[in-house]
């Protein structure tokens, strides 16, 4: 693990504050380039040969230092997934956040395994009890306990770990606490060296599409999911599903068939995952896990070179275009289809996701947006 000198960690939040750049473009921009200040320089070049008709947007280096000076005075700091505070698991995932702000917690926390805990917002006096029952079970069996600070299950999870560790993660920037009621448990978990943890810039007010990036964190930091209550279209499920993509275990607590709150859990199980009546029940799941080695992440390269952008041909571009359309499709198949090397293909896709013109998916899939 590395410390990012100021000036890295400066470019580092300018490159992923810049318009179009996500956490897959960020970690391209970086392998390419081989630095966050050479990709910087790289950026509107790659926009305007995608296709973009305007400036790219990039924070200026004023700006990046009062994000960082803000966060600072806020009692947090902003953490590289190259540093040791960065949590060892969410390293592990599909374009994991290049940066987190984090406030409280320690290396200790973030190295420690972990399990989440989500469900039914309108929980019932029955969830809530699970919640608990299998949040300090988890707690004392040495697991931090994960989930997103929300009403009703999440905040029964937390409160049951407060004395053994939890982490909250949030969808709005690192001052903006949703629901604003549960400000008073946010500060408790941090004083009792739990600690709460974003991707999103200081000053972000949280919107609907923001809660499931959030929901990726929470299982991307965890071994496990447990569900406990989510109806059919709830966006609990979407936790679910990320922890699937991500290769993490999926617990489900089962409920009344004649409950709306329990359709979604039930039907989990029903689909293979792990019915749950306890923590032991996750625990017995998770804890041959932890006699694996360490998690490993993919490494940010730094040899990276930029020559061979100014080596694409017109011809290279149209045929990837081509390839392309609104259905995913994945990058292996268009490096098939059109014949060109991966970094070849790897550069174009950069182009256009700066220019705004693809959206990048889950399992190396990418679409054209018309």
């Amino acid at each position: 693990m590395v410390e990012l000198s100021d000036d890295q960690r400066i470019s580092w939040l300018r490159l992923i504050r810049s318009e179009n750049v996500g956490p897959a473009t960020f970690r391209s921009l970086i392998n390419h380039f081989g630095s966050a200040e050479a990709a910087l320089d790289a950026l509107p070049a790659l926009a305007r040969r995608g296709g973009s008709a305007k400036t790219i947007s990039i924070p200026s280096v004023a700006e990046a230092e009062r994000e960082i000076e803000r966060t600072l005075a806020h009692g947090a700091r902003i953490v590289a997934i190259s540093e040791p505070l960065y949590p060892a698991y969410l390293r592990q995932i599909a374009a994991p956040p290049p940066v987190v702000t984090v406030r409280g917690g320690s290396k200790h926390l973030f190295g420690r395994p972990a399990a989440a805990i989500v469900g039914s917002r309108n929980a019932s006096l029955v969830g809530h009890k699970m919640a608990e029952r299998i949040g300090r079970g988890l707690g004392e069996a040495g697991f931090v306990v994960v989930s997103g600070l929300a009403r009703g299950i999440d905040g029964a999870a937390h409160r049951a770990a407060l004395d053994t560790g939890t982490v909250a993660v949030i969808a709005g920037g690192i001052d903006h606490i949703y629901p604003e009621e549960h400000g008073p448990l946010m500060e408790e978990i941090i004083n009792r060296g739990g600690a709460v943890l974003t991707e999103m810039p200081f000053g972000w007010v949280p919107r609907a599409k923001d809660f499931p990036r959030r929901n990726r964190i929470v299982s991307g930091m965890s071994l496990g999911v447990v569900v406990v209550e989510a109806a059919a279209r709830s966006g609990t499920l979407h936790t679910a599903r990320y922890a699937l993509d991500q290769g993490r275990e999926v617990f489900a607590v089962p409920g009344s068939p004649l409950d709306p709150r329990a359709e979604g859990t039930n039907r989990l199980i029903r689909d293979g995952a792990t019915l749950t009546c306890s923590a032991d029940d996750v625990i017995a799941v998770l804890r041959p896990m932890l006699e694996n080695d360490a998690p490993s992440f993919l490494e940010l390269r730094e040899d990276g070179d930029g020559a061979i952008v100014d080596s694409i041909g017109p011809q290279s571009r149209d045929a990837v275009i081509e390839a392309l359309g609104p259905t995913p499709v994945a990058v292996d198949d268009i490096i098939s289809h059109t014949g060109l090397t991966s970094s070849v293909v790897s550069v174009i896709l950069l182009e256009l996701d700066l220019a705004g013109r693809i959206e990048r998916h889950g399992n190396q899939l990418v679409s054209l947006l018309r």
